[in-house]
């Protein structure tokens, strides 16, 4: 037996989430039920995290076990992009002896977010739409209080499952396109369910005017739910990267 490990970019548009759930159908069940039928046992994938339905991804990493010599690793990655729909795709697929696991063992993550004012019908599924006037260079003052370590239970959905709400953010920056699309990049250590959208969704609403710069600053520190923004929409959230200790990102070859 041998970890197989996969990097996987998917539009998540059309499906509930990563995660296997009932009546719903996710990017998780996708792909097992495409490697169980490739290599002909029962296939239980780990990701590294659970995206919500309608949150896309350019850099999942997802792990199992398999018997390597089923498919040839030269011909690994194009027998299961050929099985899968157009809207998941393996970007690398390789076997190794190495054990580790695709959510604990992560180092670091990092998501991004795509918003703009005016969306072209052909990127509406992954650029999320703001229709009303707000104020880009906002964007930029808000971002950095988010740098650091934080409680950010405020700025998150209710999850049992996790149980440690102090993040480390290294990188919170916006990033803006010629095009007049405006890209949240954010990096930490681990994230809370819904943490992403909650804090473009803050971070918009400052943007706005509607809220001020004390008040997003005292409602992080307040470890208050209530004192949250609406969420901002799945449609422009990405999970883009996710890094491990340097043995394994050299085997997934993440630079």
């Amino acid at each position: 037996m041998s970890t197989l490990a996969l990097i996987i970019e998917y539009d998540g548009t059309n499906y509930s989430g990563w995660q296997i759930q009932p009546n719903s159908l996710t990017i998780q069940e996708v792909l097992q039920t495409t490697l169980t039928e490739l290599f002909q046992e029962n296939i239980t994938l780990i990701a590294s995290g659970r995206t919500d339905a309608g949150v896309h991804a350019s850099g999942q990493v997802a792990t199992t076990k398999v018997m390597r010599d089923v498919i040839p690793k030269e011909k690994l990655m194009i027998a299961i992009n050929s099985r899968l729909p157009s809207y998941i795709q393996i970007k690398k697929a390789v076997y190794t002896d190495k054990d580790f696991h695709a959510r604990f063992d992560a180092v670091s993550r990092k998501y991004i977010y795509k918003l703009a004012s005016s969306v072209s019908v052909f990127k509406k599924r992954f650029v999320s739409e703001i229709k009303y006037p707000f104020n880009p260079d906002k964007l930029d003052e808000i971002a950095n209080i988010f740098l650091g370590t934080h409680d950010f239970t405020t700025f998150s959905k209710i999850n049992p499952d996790i149980k440690n709400n102090i993040c480390i953010v290294s990188e919170s920056r916006w990033e803006h396109k010629r095009s007049g699309i405006h890209v949240f990049h954010l990096k930490a250590n681990h994230f809370l369910y819904g943490m992403v959208r909650s804090l473009v969704g803050a971070s918009i609403d400052f943007a706005r005017g509607k809220r001020t710069f004390d008040d997003i600053t005292k409602a992080l520190a307040a470890k208050n739910r209530s004192l949250a923004s609406p969420f901002a929409a799945p449609t422009g959230l990405y999970l883009e990267e996710v890094s491990y200790a340097e043995e394994i990102n050299q085997i997934l070859k993440i630079v």
